[in-house]
Order: C-alpha cells, then sequence, then structure tokens
C-alpha cells in the first residue's frame, strides 16, 4: 500500500511517495509537491502504475495516462502532450510569424526531412527525440548531402528543442549534446581582382551590377537582390537597408565603382522601383529565397572558366546525386570584400560594422561606427572599372 513522507534528511521541502515496485522492492519517489493531500493522491497514482506493470499491462499509453494524471493533480490542467511531429509542425508555425520567409523556408525544408527520415518514429512523444536519434540524423545528411547541411539541420533542431525546453515538453535540449561536423576542406575562397574581371566581362549588365554591389558592400546576395531606389541616396552616396537574415539596419558608402553603375540606371519616379528588377523578381516570387540566384551566379563563374561545370541534374525531387561543395560562390564576393579591407588597413570594428557578422550578437557590438570611418574604408577599396 503506497504511503507518503517527508525527506529525513530536510533536503527536499516536498513529500515522496513511498509504494512497491514490480519487481517486489519498496522505493520512493518525490512528488513534487508541498501540498500533503496531492502528494497522498499521486503517491496512489504510482502504486496503481506498478499494479498494472505487475500484470503486464503497462503499454506506452498507459504510462502517458498515469504522467498524465499525475501532471493533472499538480497542476491542475492536463499535460500537452506532443508528438515528434505535432511539435515541430506547431513550431514551424510559430516561425512564419516571427521570420521572414526565407528563414522559414529553410527551416521547413529542414524539418520536413527530418521527419521523413524519422518515418514512423516522428509519430512518438518527443521525448524519444533523443541525442542519439539526432546524430543518426546528422550522420545520414552528412553522407547524403553535406557536412554542411548536416550541421545546419543540428542548429535547426538546437532552436526547436530550446523552445520546447522553455514550453515544458522536454527537461533538456538533446540536439545541444550533438556535435557540429568539422569540414575544414568545405571553406569559402575570396576572389582574386582579376577573377573578378573575368566575371564581369561574361555577366549581362543587372548582373555585372550586382557583382559590383555585392563586392563594395559585403552584402548577401538576397540583400543585394531586393534593394530598391528607397535604399539608395545619391545624394550623399549611401545605401541604407535592413539586412534579411539578422534584420540589423545599416548604412554603407557607395564607392565609386558602384556610384557610377547607379548613375547609369533608369530611376523612374517609384521609389520602391527595384535596382535590379529580374533578381528582385526571382527572390519575390520564390518567397525570399535567392537560391535560382546562386545558380545563375554559378554559370557566370562556369562562363569566366573559375569553376567547373555542375554534373548534377535536376530530378524534380532534388539533385539525381550529392551536391558538391564549391569553394567560390557568391558569398565569397563578401570574403573579398573582407580581405581587401584587412589589407588595405582597415581597423577591424569597422569592417565589421559595413559588412556585418555571421553571428547576431556579434553584430551588434558594432554599431557605433561613425560616417566618415566607413567612407575612408570603402575609398582604400581598389577600384574596379566596368568596361
Amino acid at each position: 500500500m503506497a504511503s507518503i513522507r517527508k525527506d529525513p534528511r530536510g533536503k527536499s521541502p516536498y513529500w515522496y511517495a513511498c509504494f512497491t515496485l514490480p519487481d517486489g522492492r519498496r522505493t520512493q519517489r518525490s512528488t513534487g509537491t508541498k501540498d500533503r493531500g496531492q502528494a497522498r493522491r499521486i503517491a496512489d497514482q504510482m502504486e496503481d502504475a506498478t499494479h498494472v506493470a505487475r500484470e503486464g499491462r503497462m503499454t506506452e499509453t498507459a504510462a502517458r495516462r498515469v504522467a498524465a494524471d499525475i501532471y493533472q493533480i499538480v497542476n491542475k490542467d492536463k499535460l500537452p502532450a506532443s508528438s515528434i511531429r505535432s511539435y515541430f509542425e506547431r513550431w514551424l508555425e510559430r516561425k512564419a510569424i516571427e521570420n521572414v520567409a526565407s528563414t522559414h523556408t529553410r527551416y521547413s525544408i529542414t524539418i520536413n526531412q527530418v521527419l521523413d527520415y524519422l518515418g514512423d518514429l516522428a509519430d512518438k512523444d518527443i521525448s524519444y527525440f533523443d541525442s542519439k536519434v539526432i546524430t543518426e540524423i546528422r550522420d545520414r545528411m552528412a553522407k547524403e548531402k553535406s557536412p554542411a547541411t548536416a550541421n545546419h539541420t543540428v542548429k535547426t533542431l538546437r532552436a526547436a528543442l530550446n523552445q520546447a525546453r522553455r514550453d515544458g515538453l522536454v527537461d533538456q535540449n538533446e540536439a545541444s549534446k550533438v556535435t557540429l561536423i568539422k569540414h575544414r576542406s568545405n571553406k569559402r575562397m575570396a576572389f582574386k581582382i582579376e577573377e573578378i574581371q573575368h566575371l564581369l566581362e561574361v555577366a549581362d549588365d543587372e548582373w555585372r551590377g550586382i557583382i559590383i554591389a555585392g563586392l563594395y558592400t559585403g552584402q548577401r546576395l538576397g540583400d543585394i537582390a531586393t534593394l530598391t531606389w528607397a535604399n539608395i541616396n545619391l545624394q550623399t552616396k549611401q545605401i541604407h537597408l535592413v539586412t534579411r537574415k539578422q534584420g540589423r539596419s545599416t548604412s554603407i558608402p557607395i564607392a565609386e565603382p558602384l556610384f557610377n553603375h547607379l548613375e547609369h540606371l533608369p530611376a523612374g519616379d517609384d521609389p520602391n522601383a527595384p535596382l535590379f528588377p529580374n533578381a528582385y523578381r526571382t527572390v519575390t516570387t520564390q518567397q525570399g529565397r535567392s537560391s535560382t540566384l546562386s545558380g545563375q551566379f554559378h554559370r557566370i563563374m562556369e562562363s569566366a572558366g573559375l569553376v567547373p561545370k555542375r554534373t548534377w541534374k535536376s530530378t524534380g525531387k532534388g539533385r539525381d546525386k550529392k551536391r558538391q561543395f564549391s569553394p567560390l560562390s557568391f558569398h565569397s564576393l563578401r570574403h573579398t570584400a573582407t580581405t581587401l579591407f584587412k589589407e588595405a588597413g582597415v581597423a577591424h570594428a569597422v569592417v565589421q560594422d559595413i559588412i556585418g557578422h555571421d553571428s547576431e550578437a556579434v553584430s551588434r557590438v558594432y554599431t557605433h561606427v561613425g560616417d566618415q570611418a566607413k567612407s575612408d574604408a570603402i575609398r582604400k577599396l581598389p577600384q574596379i572599372k566596368l568596361s
């Protein structure tokens, strides 16, 4: 028969339930409550559970029912049951409100891939989603896709399970126990000046402007593609924008080569008109994703002889083989800008304020650099001429 008692050592304020385990051993467990009546009912529930287990009827459903009854006794509310699938679906709904469309799309793709890998396990309680399962998913993603994709998956799961921990659905973030894969060979390279010249020679006029903007601002492809004339002040030679990834507001002086290009673009009377209409249309019709533009830029690099032609083909459901990492991409212009600034002796804080940083926390540190310091830094960059 179940009974309750206080901690004889006086280390816990909660009542303890004393009951007999299915194998006949006597044990005690904390009820997690200071209320004697609640503790009495919880002890009875634990005792009843052992009777069920002794008779061989302790199924997963029965165990959850016992846990739900105890939870309701203490909290005066029902236990928020959550399968892995239902939790991630709710998490994605929350992220659709909190994040920009492109970020939500990336999250959705990652979570759907995880659920596909899980199969029937996705309909189990979220407590089954432990570090061992997450490690298996990471390793499978690394093998079938790439180490970068595997690491992105782990980071996404860390964010999702951190919210589950705050919501009280799990006691700890199991994804935080899973390490990222080190892949030093998958490192982005910076462009050489002569390589940028080759890109400009084979690119059309719009892409020449995008490439020059990427070099002299260090911004990401999606941010450049969605620039409008409202972001540009040709009188003060400034670009004002809010980055899509971090929501960081920044002002960047316009370098002379970029200024010369912008002066020759048809501005019109609409301040919301895009600087690069084709690129803007591509991004805005694809829920903020710039993957199509990345593919276009890769073909420009192919034409310039900087990278080999891709061998994989689209199957309509993804690629027909694992994607090969390319050390050169549009993001390499970001590395190029950083390298050129450092070679010119520009202070690290100034570089960070212009280009930003992949870490939002680090970006927030560099918020007090004056316009003059940034203008001086921009003038130190090599002046590439557009033909």
